[in-house]
């Protein structure tokens, strides 16, 4: 006689919606990026492509709030890119976008989806409505360019010649602005339930009534 007690534990299995900031690559936005942040969508003021960019050094006002905030947020990326601990990526946005610190999910016309930060304001003078910039760019991200132009290249002495659309990762036109708020979406849990626990007692196995 054979005695045999099952056990089965249960296994509960934690998926995370978030993004990893210290592996943070471009191609991410189009790959897996997912947004970890609640959001609610706005208008969005233009559908341009056209994505210029500044240096970040060339805000020098130490008493600025832009100064301060990225000082206080912001990392250059390995791309040059400024990014904060979330992954939002510094950009210039014109005053239909808010204050300082204000925080954007922008969707491209390709999928890829833009987690942006406001590190800059776009002067009213130099935009249609706070909105775009002359030259059409709603997006103008804010960088290294120095540590940009040796990742992202350029022909012309600017990275991308200029134009960030020139990038894969970020090609395409603005079709969905969210606003991202303050609270981070709830990690949702997949629970498998086991068979409850069987035990066998007082039985031989291997005299079944199917004749093996």
């Amino acid at each position: 006689m054979k005695k045999f007690k099952l056990l089965l534990i249960g296994i509960v299995l934690i998926v995370l919606v978030g993004f990893d900031a210290n592996n943070f690559t471009p191609d991410n936005l189009v790959d897996d990026y997912q947004k970890e942040y609640l959001s609610e969508e706005i208008n969005s003021c233009s559908d341009s492509a056209i994505k210029t960019y500044m240096d970040y050094r060339a805000i020098t006002n130490t008493a600025s709030t832009q100064y301060r905030f990225i000082d206080e947020h912001m990392n250059v990326d390995k791309s040059g890119l400024l990014i904060d601990g979330d992954g939002f990526i510094g950009v210039a946005l014109g005053s239909y976008y808010g204050p300082i610190g204000s925080r954007y999910y922008f969707t491209l016309s390709s999928g890829a989806i833009l987690p942006l930060v406001k590190v800059e304001a776009k002067s009213d003078n130099h935009t249609v409505g706070g909105c775009n910039a002359q030259d059409g760019s709603v997006i103008e991200f804010v960088i290294d360019s120095d540590v940009a132009h040796n990742f992202f290249g350029g022909n012309n002495g600017y990275v991308l010649n200029g134009n960030f659309n020139n990038y894969e990762a970020f090609n395409g036109e603005i079709i969905k602005v969210e606003a991202v708020l303050n609270e981070k979406k709830k990690a949702y849990n997949i629970e498998y339930i086991m068979p409850t626990p069987q035990q066998f007692d007082n039985q031989d196995i291997f005299k079944d009534t199917s004749g093996f």
